[in-house]
């Protein structure tokens, strides 16, 4: 007796059409019809193409590129915590100023706590939400130890600072900007370094680049930065301020810091005056330049802001770049409309008929009605005072509606 006529014997079935992919076709146990998968069918197909495209956790992980940091035990940490609590609340001067309204608040000194405890790791944060790592690193990323202070000369004593993707306007970054950071600091231990430093500072644009949408745009390149002295660092290429055309939204302006191991010969990367305003010259990629010199430095600091398109662009392309401004506009589609229904059912006589005729004449029609009630020289009709208390009747619902929005003052009649 073959082993299907045995399990038809003993009231147990179970067909399946393809082992391969688990289809099930009938399932009947005990002359009962079975709904659902019966115990012991073959994996699904959904099942077997989920399991194996599960990725690899030691391929897709991200790398830390970046520094380490040295912390103290929690012990300590939590220790330092109490004992500054303690001497908080035993200073009755400090509760009297905060009771009467008259305690002030050292700002500069919470921004460098700020920036000393978990400043640098929710620029980390922000720097992956706007996709900086992704599109200059790849899958690696770093924590930025050392603080970059970035700020543009604006009218008299006011400064543009760059700030975790603020935005700043090409007119106000038309200058090279000021730029300060301590080169003296060991990123690892936060302690003085005790010997020379040399560093490399980077300024490029992931979206700049017109004719290569994986390069970006370098615009600033200083090598060999001793001890955090950017006046006397190597300057490979010059400021080229940001350029976003017209139409293409906010473009993010990346500057990133790297601490070399000793001085490096980076005379390959040099811009010629005459190539200054040669955007092809200045093709650059962030993670080809770290392959290539990753032994030899390391990120260390971040700092980026967004740009959009100004008036001041125009004169930048014609005068600087030598070319025509490009402009782009996006080609919105039409909304689809459906045919029309000889009976529209829950759906407002006026507005229905309005979406299939042309858009002018229906524009021209509000534009004639508002005009025909307004005077020359006296101008518009004064409002009801209380335009629900006047009863509408007599007319359809459409028309009803339609007259208490325009008494109202709301819904397309605000449009004209």
């Amino acid at each position: 007796m073959s082993f299907s006529n045995l399990l038809m014997k003993s009231g147990l079935f179970v067909a399946v059409r393809d082992a391969q992919v688990g289809v099930l076709v009938t399932a009947t146990r005990q002359g009962h019809t079975i709904r659902g998968k019966p115990p012991g069918v073959a994996r699904s197909l959904e099942q077997r193409i989920r399991e194996e495209n599960v990725e690899d956790p030691e391929v897709v992980a991200r790398i830390n590129i970046g520094f380490p940091q040295l912390k103290e035990s929690r012990s300590a940490q939590l220790k330092m915590r109490l004992a500054h609590l303690k001497s908080q609340r035993n200073d009755k001067q400090l509760e009297q100023l905060a009771r009467s309204n008259k305690l002030l608040i050292d700002l500069d000194k919470v921004q460098r706590t700020y920036v000393k405890t978990t400043g640098q790791h929710d620029l980390r944060l922000l720097a992956d939400h706007y996709g900086i790592f992704e599109h200059l690193f790849g899958s690696a990323y770093f924590v930025p130890r050392v603080p970059l202070n970035i700020s543009y000369q604006l009218d008299g004593d006011n400064l543009a600072p760059v700030y975790n993707g603020n935005v700043i306007k090409p007119t106000e970054a038309a200058k090279a900007p000021q730029i300060s950071f301590d080169g003296l600091v060991d990123p690892i231990t936060g302690q003085a370094a005790g010997q020379d430093t040399y560093w490399t500072l980077v300024a490029s644009n992931p979206d700049a680049h017109y004719t290569n949408g994986t390069a970006e745009c370098l615009h600033w390149f200083i090598a060999n930065i001793p001890n955090g002295k950017v006046n006397e660092g190597q300057v490979l290429a010059e400021y080229l301020p940001p350029f976003p055309p017209r139409g293409v939204g906010y473009q993010r302006m990346v500057f990133v810091l790297y601490k070399q191991q000793a001085r490096l010969d980076l005379g390959s990367y040099q811009l010629a005056d005459a190539d200054y305003s040669n955007l092809e010259k200045r093709t650059f990629s962030t993670l080809d330049f770290y392959r290539q010199h990753q032994e030899q430095l390391t990120p260390a600091g971040l700092a980026f802001y967004q740009t959009n398109w100004d008036e001041s662009l125009t004169q930048f392309y014609h005068d600087v770049l030598k070319s025509k401004e490009p402009v782009y506009e996006y080609d919105f589609p039409k909304a689809y409309l459906s045919d029309q229904k000889f009976f529209p059912l829950k759906q407002p006589f006026n507005l229905y008929m309005d979406k299939h005729r042309d858009q002018k004449q229906v524009n021209k029609e509000y534009l004639e009605r508002k005009l025909a009630k307004t005077h020359p020289f006296e101008g518009p009709e004064k409002p009801l005072r209380y335009p629900n208390a006047h009863p509408i009747r007599d007319v359809p619902s459409w028309l009803r509606t339609e007259i208490r929005k325009e008494r109202l003052g709301i819904g397309r009649v605000q449009d004209y």
